[in-house]
């Protein structure tokens, strides 16, 4: 199993594969994806602080280069949790005083994944 740190909350073993959105969530953090996880509002962005996967979705690829963010942060919508990992969560429900984080994800990649 795959261990996700995610700065100032600690770390986590997580499901292999599983959607990096849903593990942080899972772990009580409040991070948003107010487009319910399919690449469209780049409110569920992570800063990687080790163990970044190389890959990423053409849809994630597409959103950062269009809102010129490619290289600054990345969707955790987008990825999976294949390997260890430490991320910074860059925008949560509560620093954003908004009463939900958004739709529930889907379990897997929407839009489905072409990887790049």
């Amino acid at each position: 199993m795959p261990k996700l740190t995610v700065q100032d909350k600690g770390t986590f073993e997580v499901r292999d594969g599983q959607r990096l959105v849903l593990a942080i969530a899972e772990q009580g953090i409040d991070i948003l994806h107010r487009c319910g996880g399919k690449a469209r509002c780049t409110t569920c962005r992570v800063e990687f602080i080790e163990g970044e996967p190389a890959q990423m979705t053409a849809a994630e690829r597409n959103k950062l280069q269009d809102q010129q963010n490619l290289g600054a942060f990345r969707l955790s919508c987008q990825l999976l949790c294949d390997r260890d990992m430490t991320v910074k969560v860059l925008m949560t429900r509560t620093s954003n005083q908004l009463d939900d984080s958004g739709p529930t994800p889907a379990e897997q990649i929407t839009p489905e994944p072409e990887w790049t």
